[in-house]
């Protein structure tokens, strides 16, 4: 099938990067969002998000007619759904907008379209993304209930991207197709392999979600040991970092590096998708969330303990008069992505319960979000060095490891990612 029109719903850090490849191949893309001010700026060629190089593939596209972003959905050959999956109280999985998303597309399918779940979900999420298409068009018949001679053809494509080379690892990784019968996951693969040049491996459905959620919960318990032999180094008065470095000379050892925590709208989330499926058997995966999340606060007790330590110092001054830098509030290094980040968290804790002045250096965002508005002031790099009397080292970004030790040594410092330490 030939794919004339393609159709990506939303248009986010991997909505619109898959986009504008499909639109780079010479393929008609219609993405849709429910951000009106998203669909004007990519409309106008620009994007609303930070990717290095997307800017310039999106301004091609647009400008050549082969992409254009729109509110409502349109009819497509194929639907790539790319929507947010987070979690409710309780760290249950939320599907309401993959729910949305089904029931926007319904009413343009047409016999013989695919549809594809990009959205990282729990176990079970393309079967009922299913029953809702099935149910907003009982005209159609769909895989659940006709198996190969169903009129609509359903996948699970989970996208394995890392923030900020986006666009390369879109085309050169492997991906992993789950389609709900062969004959969809066949139709899948000739979608994909309009721009995908890594193995398209097929699976079924629930494989192809479980394997994403497998991926991401083997980074956060592996993340999670790093954090806990911190908190434990720090206890025993050893470095953490000597320590790892050291142990890593063993050639069957390779200890991740510790951090405030974990963040991203993946290794945060994902393995209580696991959990909320099998919380009898998901153990260990319970634990290293537990662990990650329990990080933030193990840094907010430091900084208190860093605050006492410096009027301990310095007499002559109140808590009112001290001022904290907390340098990053992304939710890993280089990028303008502040989701379930814990840089942001412990900001804004601070923020809140410090009396005297917390300020952020980002040095990848031009305006704070509005949750962070609240008695916290963005700074420069330059001033906050100058201004301050605490720097919390939150996000290893490059601006903040190409910094001169030199500069930070008449300030209390907090490393929580080791660049200065």
């Amino acid at each position: 099938m030939p794919f004339a029109t393609i159709s990506v719903i939303g248009l986010g850090y991997i909505g619109l990067p898959t986009a504008a490849v499909f639109a780079s191949r010479k393929k008609q893309v219609i993405g849709v969002d429910v951000n009106q001010n998203a669909v004007d700026i990519i409309n106008r060629g620009q994007i609303h998000i930070v990717e290095p190089d997307l800017d310039m593939v999106v301004h091609a596209a647009v400008t050549e007619g082969y992409l254009r972003a729109t509110t409502q959905p349109e009819p497509a050959d194929a639907f790539l759904i790319a929507v947010p999956t987070p979690f409710m109280g309780d760290h249950v999985p939320d599907l309401t907008y993959i729910e949305s998303a089904s029931k926007s597309i319904a009413p343009v399918l047409k016999k013989g379209d695919l549809v594809i779940l990009e959205s990282t979900s729990p176990v079970g999420a393309t079967e009922q993304m299913a029953a809702w298409l099935a149910y907003a068009r009982p005209d159609l018949t769909f895989p659940q209930t006709h198996g190969e001679n169903s009129d609509i053809r359903i996948a699970h494509c989970p996208e394995r991207v890392l923030p900020g080379h986006v666009l390369r690892e879109l085309v050169q990784n492997d991906r992993v197709i789950g389609g709900m019968t062969p004959k969809c996951s066949e139709l899948a693969i000739s979608l994909y392999k309009v721009f995908v040049q890594g193995e398209c491996i097929v699976t079924n459905a629930r494989t192809a979600e479980m394997c994403k959620l497998t991926e991401n919960s083997f980074r956060d318990v592996n993340i999670a040991f790093a954090n806990e032999l911190s908190m434990i180094c720090d206890e025993l008065g050893i470095n953490v970092w000597e320590l790892i470095r050291l142990a890593n000379r063993h050639p069957r050892v390779n200890i991740l590096q510790p951090g405030p925590g974990v963040g991203g709208h993946c290794i945060a989330v994902d393995p209580w998708f696991i959990v909320s499926k099998t919380p009898k058997q998901a153990q260990l995966i319970r634990t290293a969330r537990e662990v990650n999340d329990s990080k933030p606060d193990w840094v907010i007790e430091k900084v208190k303990v860093a605050v006492a330590e410096f009027l301990q110092a310095n007499p002559e001054k109140t808590a009112k008069e001290v001022t904290i830098a907390c340098f990053g509030l992304a939710f890993k290094p280089d990028i303008d992505d502040l989701r379930e980040s814990p840089a942001a968290a412990i900001t804004k804790n601070i923020t809140m319960n410090h009396p005297g002045r917390t300020v952020a250096v980002e040095p990848n965002i031009d305006n704070l979000p509005e949750n962070l508005l609240h008695r916290l002031e963005l700074f420069s790099l330059e001033k906050a060095l100058l201004e301050t009397d605490i720097v919390v080292l939150l996000v290893d970004h490059k601006e903040f490891k190409s910094l001169n030790k030199k500069t930070i040594c008449t300030k209390k410092v907090i490393d929580t990612r080791g660049i200065w330490t």
